[in-house]
């Protein structure tokens, strides 16, 4: 071998169907439904205190997925890209008339037996909590526009965990039942959403190099949902240590 070649070639890239398929293989891998948290919570092991931690937490996500959006859509200069995402944030925010996710949670919160101040407040949140999701917003910033989209495609396995986790709730915890609408909306928002998102990432995912990058971001994505559980299963369920200034669950057996 003439040892002037350089041996760092690029692969050639992955067909339609093998990229498609590598971002089925991360989800099933990596996506939070495998996580101990959520597998206590569908088996109906969770407690009320536990459970509203889980929603609590779960708010300050929800509370920075319009900035992270509009993060993305900033940074596109294709105002057809720009006129579908922008949906996302209005599905979030709500139009001034109809509720978005934000304020369906909020109540998901209230269900709980919390106030909808304790969470406007953002008080008790886990420290690492902050940071995950901080480390998102940061990603989406940073990074390459085509991994910022890609890293949005946890959303193609969402849709089979909210229908088990709605389904699990009622059986479960049925005192939650009047605060499930944010999950009823995205059944049909979720799909949409993916579904625009993956034919942008295959349609600039050009090279193998580019086809990596994409799938390396969905693995990051799953990486910080499943340290979001991480922090609620070590504060809350075992050893159940949660730091100063976190939010103190009632004493429950």
């Amino acid at each position: 071998m003439n040892p002037s070649v350089s041996q760092d070639v690029e692969k050639p890239p992955l067909s339609k169907a093998e990229f498609i398929a590598g971002f089925h293989a991360i989800g099933e891998e990596r996506y939070h439904h495998k996580h101990p948290f959520h597998l206590l919570m569908h088996e109906g092991k969770l407690t009320r205190g536990q459970l509203q931690a889980w929603a609590l937490n779960r708010y300050y996500y929800q509370s920075r997925i319009p900035i992270k959006d509009a993060a993305i859509l900033a940074r596109s200069e294709d105002p057809a890209f720009r006129l579908a995402w922008r949906k996302r944030i209005l599905d979030h925010d709500g139009d001034g008339t109809n509720p978005g996710g934000i304020e369906k949670w909020l109540r998901l919160v209230e269900a709980t037996g919390l106030s909808r101040d304790l969470a406007l407040r953002n008080a008790g949140i886990l420290p690492a909590t902050r940071y995950a999701v901080q480390a998102y917003v940061d990603f989406v910033t940073m990074r390459s526009h085509l991994e910022a989209v890609a890293s949005s495609l946890t959303e193609l396995f969402s849709k089979k965990l909210i229908v088990l986790r709605m389904d699990r709730l009622r059986e479960h915890y049925p005192w939650l039942s009047g605060g499930l609408d944010y999950f009823t909306g995205r059944l049909t928002q979720a799909p949409e959403d993916s579904d625009f998102a993956l034919a942008c990432v295959v349609a600039h995912a050009h090279t193998r190099a580019e086809q990596d990058l994409a799938h390396a971001a969905l693995r990051a994505k799953c990486d910080i949902l499943w340290a979001q559980l991480d922090a609620l299963y070590f504060a809350y369920i075992n050893p159940g240590w949660p730091p100063p200034g976190a939010f103190q669950p009632p004493k429950e057996s």
